[in-house]
């Protein structure tokens, strides 16, 4: 089964949606991480936190659907 996985990197979570090749939601998972403030008017994010954010909710997806990695076709990132 060829699938789409997309990746949405938010400025407060994480998240990853499966769709078949319908279009139809597989699963979804969404993971918020920590915005840092070190001044007024400022945020920042930890780049580690990120990336492991967004590995935690691939995983998450994949395992919800019962889904192996190599039936994924397309990954798009936003």
């Amino acid at each position: 089964m060829s699938l789409i996985l997309a990746l949405d990197q938010g400025t407060t979570s994480s998240r990853a949606i499966l769709f078949d090749r319908d279009g139809n939601i597989r699963s979804v998972a969404q993971k918020e991480f920590e915005q840092l403030f070190p001044q007024a008017g400022w945020v920042e994010h930890d780049p580690d936190e990120i990336w492991s954010s967004q590995i935690a909710v691939v995983t998450e997806a994949l395992s919800r659907a019962d889904v192996r990695p190599q039936e994924v076709a397309v990954i798009g990132i936003t």
